[in-house]
């Protein structure tokens, strides 16, 4: 790893944003709406990272349920509308995100989002916590056809900024990320407290593991 990168490109859920209440409560209110049981916290907590439809998706195995598509569809739209509406509500930045993203950006650095939430989430999320300005480019999981682990977010944003992958650094938490960073060749720092599926992120090999994004300063 370098000391200092050309282009910063971070994940939103689990790595700048602690949105985990806000989703909770919009999936639970599908839950109830469908008439199923609502799911704790910590277990949100561990589905995350993959976009809306993998979330449904794992909360209706763990009702021990067959999650077929029309199911998934039933219960993803009073998702989306009652997280629309209640975006950041409970959503609370990381600890020392601002003034790092403050600082890479007066270094000189490009930063960039790329995420697997939807463009329709995501960018009120960053508007209501007063992240977008800080953004060169916003690369959701509906920008392109295949969202992380797929390196396609990445290049993207490479083609974009027209730096080359050892000029890129991803600050992530999960296997997607690293997954997408690992197949766009480009370094890998992983949040270790974020959203990975119950999993120790250190276990998947990323080039580092931090407990605050600061020690990217």
């Amino acid at each position: 790893m370098k000391n200092q990168y050309d282009a910063y490109l971070f994940d939103l859920d689990g790595t700048l944003v602690d949105s985990a209440p806000d989703i909770g409560a919009a999936l639970n209110h599908s839950l109830q709406q469908a008439s199923l049981p609502v799911v704790s916290l910590d277990l949100v907590r561990h589905w995350i990272g993959h976009g809306s439809r993998t979330l449904v998706h794992q909360a209706l195995l763990h009702q021990q349920m067959q999650p077929k598509d029309q199911l998934i569809d039933k219960l993803l739209r009073p998702f989306l509308s009652y997280y629309g509406e209640h975006i950041a509500d409970h959503s609370q930045l990381y600890p020392n995100t601002m003034a790092t993203l403050l600082e890479l950006k007066q270094r000189g650095a490009r930063l960039a989002i790329v995420t697997n939430k939807l463009t329709e989430l995501s960018v009120p999320l960053l508007t209501a916590l007063d992240l977008e300005a800080n953004f060169d480019l916003i690369v959701c999981g509906d920008t392109t056809h295949n969202p992380k682990p797929a390196p396609d977010p990445i290049q993207h944003v490479l083609d974009f900024f027209k730096v080359a992958p050892e000029q890129a650094l991803m600050i992530g938490d999960s296997d997607a990320d690293i997954g997408a960073a690992r197949a766009a060749h480009i370094d890998v720092v992983c949040m270790r407290d974020g959203y990975n599926h119950g999993v120790d992120v250190a276990t998947l090999n990323p080039d580092k593991v931090i407990d605050s994004i600061k020690e990217l300063l």
